[in-house]
């Protein structure tokens, strides 16, 4: 049991809004790229990603791991975000804090995902039993080059006006 819920099925909802929160964080980034402020995508993207690393904490193995790790990265990138858009409404210089906090976390997001998949797919695993092997390894730098650019030209392209 799991706060109460079975295992297995909390495990289910963690995953679910995993999904939810990438496919959100995307088309909040895509609305970025365009120069564009999706309100209800970013909300939808701010309470998955949160819950999606709250979720992450009371699920084995405990102690310190990387998963931990990432989760405590997400909120504090998750904080910046909500501070630099509920509270400074990307007045100045918090436009690019959204915007790089934002990206990251939809990176570490995305970046726990591909893990995820080599470890838990049948056609993945073979490639990298380990995640050291050469495909995990390509696939991941190719991820991380990928959210660099987009959130470099987010960032110049995302000048909405300022909101009160």
């Amino acid at each position: 049991m799991t706060w109460g819920i079975p295992t297995a099925l909390f495990l289910q909802f963690h995953v679910f809004i995993s999904l939810v929160a990438i496919a959100a964080g995307f088309v909040v980034l895509y609305g970025l790229l365009k120069g564009h402020f999706s309100g209800a995508w970013t909300i939808l993207f701010v309470v998955t990603t949160t819950l999606t690393s709250v979720t992450g904490f009371p699920l084995e193995p405990f102690g310190v791991t990387p998963g931990r790790i990432f989760g405590v990265i997400l909120l504090v990138l998750m904080a910046l975000a909500i501070v630099a858009l509920y509270g400074f409404h990307l007045a100045g210089s918090w436009r690019w804090v959204y915007v790089a906090s934002a990206t990251a976390a939809l990176y570490l997001n995305v970046f726990v995902a591909v893990v995820q998949s080599f470890q838990k797919l049948s056609f993945l695993h073979p490639l990298a039993p380990t995640g050291s092997e050469p495909p995990f390894l390509v696939t991941q730098l190719a991820l991380l080059v990928l959210f660099v650019a987009l959130g470099v030209l987010a960032t110049k392209r995302f000048h909405p006006a300022p909101r009160t």
